[in-house]
């Protein structure tokens, strides 16, 4: 089907829904040249793609059926409705001036354009939402909601997280409702052809990141060469990110278009480039105040801000202008700050450099959290103010109305919403983007009532950054964060209204990202002394090559020093109405390497009693937040951490607060499993995500299904939806946590060796080489090992050097090449171990278990089973292997 064909067939449609739909969805699908829906089964599990989709809404007792107008499983969910162009009313006065008698005539649902039709028209998405939310749990979730309007036109809605109803207009608010003249253009129907074969693909960050990491590569080469040529980093970082926002500007027209890339071309050339660097510090300090630009030849709005407070510029060469002018040529409105600021900071750390290229967090993980913490709450919210507003246009009073709606905008504009570890500011730019999102509907709905809705930029009536609170103990990753939100507000405002309503300075000095560590306050750090007066120092983690090995071992001069802490007090943290984030990933034995031994006895001793020792750092940030919930002070929060949060040394810090008589805390939404990607150094990780809410309340446990790796690094991930009360190991039904352990089985199990020292894991080929098969005896010294990994993924086919029982003397007369390999790859590690039990006795493992060994004495086999894992497995062993 043509468009003229299907313009002329439905142009004039109106005000018969149910007769018309069906037809309408039908032309609909040939005029975008997909299949046709299938029939209807009698079996609801099987209509994958069908009119009239089934789904059963449950009550609590009563129990209802609802019917999708059209569904296809994993894509969309599409409502219909069909208004009238001309009011009932106005027929009537024109057939009266003609002296005819009324006619009878369909009235549809509303008079479009009116407000009762916008009211209509979200009606039919929240409508469409209640379907979503009924899909049978083991049915993937769609990506899309369609609202149609017969022959008028089609609403569509995103939700690319996969977890909760925040379906947001798409692309955004301005572009979302597609008229019927439309469907005319070739590109506009490829996009709706997408949402029926392959939706994902839409998810524009996708695209962006691409964008997005081509240009951090080029400011890392750059940034790499100045550094080489003396300048200081933290000197380049500040004058790379001046000169990023000032080729974000141009792109955005904040500055004339091609001005900048115009000022690097003349500039660049050999005649003119040693005076390029006065020539950048004269655009920034008018940038800074504003007025007229002589090398621009324009007049420049006043940005302000700290960014252009210092205006110096680096003396570049010819390469070096040449990489900074390949980088302003990039199209800067397609970057994606979600991801932006954390390759920015791997670009301009000289330590992170070389991850660059590593896997950052994709945005569709960060919405994963970001939309049950912070935008559902709120989106029911606004559902509720429609509601209200409903009624009293319903009762005649269209300004009590609107003021429903203006008192959820105020309420939008005056949240605040805390990350205490922003790092680089991609939970906060997402959290700003869904809520400009969301400001953006409020605004229409008001405009919709035939006065504008309110907008003053910096009066405190929009969403803008001083709403996003963050702390970073980084001075660099503030830093970003801080660019990461201007940009982020800047390129979706421009987007969405265009730069009339844009207010000077455009780079308001905000202060919303503080530098602060967020666990601890303490005094001044002082210097370690030993008991001569000298400074104690530590391994600070750097490696060498070994000379005999090659392989990497700890460089015995790389020393920090070690501090103490005085007067260590748990961090206080700026009043928030929600908390969302992904505090730092160490686990209890990391923390000494990472933090330094001063540091972790401070932390502990901030909060004894409060926190065990034993528990994740991760765990500090989750104690704070819930304690904020608890006394009221915070709504609700959300954080990313170790999936090990649901084992015990963990859950002493969650279980509490869940089962608290006086003031219980409910996880309202749980994913107890889910891949992630670590920031710092893009490694695969895996991590949990807990929102948690004061009171006894339900929740939303997803389940990670299936996961189909993607070329980011990332995975598209299945997820099955249980609801009921989420317990402290994540999990929805019996609490396990209450079981009481049982004397009978008092010494049928125990934890498997330690080895603490990587060297004593050999291949079956450098055993071998040690004399296995060849030294009698040394098969009870050279062991297979097996860990939790090689039980629940595929085995490494490691041994194991097992030396318990020997002192070096016979291991050196026995066994001297065995000496010579741990003493090379076991003792320099175990030289940096805190434990003075671990560096003095190197040669065996750190946990030998000695008590433990004599019961798998001459036992053919025994049973092993993973401490940490999703499922509980297991399995035998043969006797003589060395679990860990």
């Amino acid at each position: 089907m043509t468009y003229p064909d299907f313009e002329a067939r439905w142009k004039n449609s109106g005000g018969a829904e149910r007769a018309n739909y069906g037809l309408f969805l039908q032309d609909l699908c040939d005029l975008l040249e997909v299949p046709r829906p299938d029939p209807t089964t009698d079996d609801p599990t099987q209509d994958q793609y069908v009119l009239e989709r089934a789904v059963q809404f449950n009550d609590g007792p009563k129990k209802s059926t609802g019917r999708i107008d059209l569904y296809k499983r994993g894509c969309f969910v599409l409502e219909t409705k069909q208004g009238t162009d001309t009011a009932d009313q106005q027929k009537k006065q024109e057939r009266a001036e003609l002296g005819l008698e009324p006619a009878k005539r369909r009235k549809g649902h509303a008079v479009r354009g009116s407000a009762k039709w916008a009211e209509m028209m979200q009606a039919a998405r929240q409508q469409a939402l209640g379907y979503v939310r009924a899909l049978p749990p083991e049915e993937p979730r769609p990506l899309f909601v369609l609202v149609a309007d017969v022959g008028f036109c089609l609403d569509v809605y995103s939700n690319f997280a996969g977890v909760g109803d925040s379906f947001v207009p798409f692309p955004d608010q301005t572009k979302f409702r597609l008229p019927l003249a439309a469907l005319a253009d070739e590109k506009t129907r490829a996009m709706l052809r997408q949402i029926f074969l392959d939706p994902k693909e839409l998810d524009l960050s996708r695209r962006a990141a691409r964008v997005t990491r081509e240009l951090a590569a080029r400011l890392a080469k750059l940034s790499e060469q100045l550094e080489r040529a003396g300048h200081a980093p933290d000197v380049v970082a500040q004058f790379l990110m001046r000169c990023l926002f000032t080729m974000f500007s141009e792109d955005v027209g904040l500055i004339p278009k091609q001005s900048f890339t115009g000022m690097l071309s003349q500039y660049g050339t050999p005649e003119l480039l040693e005076f390029l660097p006065d020539a950048l510090t004269n655009l920034w300090r008018t940038m800074d105040t504003g007025g007229f630009s002589s090398d621009l030849k324009a007049r420049l709005r006043r940005f302000n801000g700290k960014l252009f407070h210092d205006a110096t510029a680096l003396p570049l060469n010819a390469g070096q202008a040449e990489l900074l002018l390949q980088s302003a040529k990039a199209d800067w409105t397609e970057v994606e700050p979600a991801i932006f600021g954390t390759l920015l900071e791997r670009a301009l750390d000289p330590k992170e450099r070389h991850s660059l290229g590593a896997h950052y967090t994709p945005r569709r993980y960060v919405e994963r959290l970001v939309l049950p913490t912070v935008l559902e709450p709120l989106r029911r919210e606004w559902a509720a103010a429609q509601a209200a507003a409903a009624r009293r246009l319903d009762e005649g009073q269209p300004k009590d109305a609107r003021a429903e709606l203006v008192r959820f905008l105020t309420r939008l504009t005056s949240l605040k919403i805390l990350d205490p570890a922003c790092g680089s500011g991609n939970f906060l730019y997402v959290t700003l983007e869904h809520l400009k999102r969301l400001e953006g509907e409020v605004l229409a709905a008001i405009n919709s009532y035939g006065q504008t809705g309110l907008l003053e930029l910096g009066g405190g009536t929009t969403v803008s950054p001083h709403q996003l609170l963050g702390l970073e103990l980084n001075p660099r990753a503030a830093a970003i964060a801080d660019v990461v939100l201007r940009i982020g507000y800047l390129q979706w405002h421009l987007r969405t209204y265009g730069p009339s309503e844009l207010r000077e300075p455009l780079l308001d000095e905000y202060q919303n990202i503080r530098q602060q560590d967020a666990a601890l306050q303490h005094d001044p750090p002082t210097p370690r002394l030993d008991a001569h007066g000298q400074p104690v120092t530590r391994w600070d983690g750097t490696t060498k090559l070994h000379p005999a090995t090659g392989q990497p071992v700890p460089d015995e001069t790389a020393r920090t020093p070690v501090l103490d802490y005085p007067n260590p007090q748990p961090a206080e943290w700026p009043q928030a109405d929600f908390i969302v984030g992904n505090p730092p990933f160490l686990g209890d034995k990391a923390m000494r390497n990472s933090l330094g031994d001063g540091y972790v006895e401070a932390l502990r001793k901030a909060y004894k009693g409060t926190i065990p020792e034993s528990a994740d750092l991760v765990m500090y940030w989750w104690y704070n937040a819930a304690r904020a919930v608890q006394n009221n002070h915070t709504e609700r929060f959300g954080f990313i951490t170790t999936n090990s949060i649901t084992q015990s040394f963990n859950r002493r810090i969650t279980q509490p607060f869940l089962e608290d008589a006086t003031k219980p805390l409910s996880l309202i939404f749980a994913i107890p499993d889910h891949p992630w990607v670590d920031a710092a150094n893009g490694a695969s990780v895996r991590i949990a995500m807990t929102a948690a809410v004061a009171g006894e309340v339900s929740g939303t446990l997803f389940s990670v299904e299936a996961e189909k790796p993607v070329d980011d690094g990332s995975s598209d991930v299945e997820l099955a939806v249980q609801e009921g009360k989420i317990n402290a190991d994540l999990t929805v039904g019996a609490d396990l946590n209450q079981a009481q352990t049982l004397k009978a089985n008092t010494g049928l199990a125990n934890v498997g060796v330690g080895l603490y020292g990587a060297g004593f894991m050999v291949t079956e080929e450098e055993a071998a080489a040690l004399g296995l098969g060849s030294l009698p005896g040394l098969e009870k010294h050279i062991r297979p090992y097996v860990n939790g990994r090689d039980l629940s993924q595929k085995s490494r086919g490691l041994l194991a050097i097992d030396l318990f029982g020997l002192e070096t003397d016979a291991i050196l007369d026995r066994y001297p090449q065995i000496f010579q390999h741990v003493y090379e790859r076991v003792k320099p590690e175990r030289d940096q171990n805190n434990r003075e039990s671990y560096r003095r006795k190197w040669w065996t493992f750190g946990e030998p278990r000695a008590s433990f060994r004599p019961a798998l004495e001459n036992l053919p086999r025994f049973i092993v089973t993973t401490r940490t894992a999703r499922h509980r497995i297991f399995s035998f062993l043969p006797g003589n292997t060395l679990a860990d």
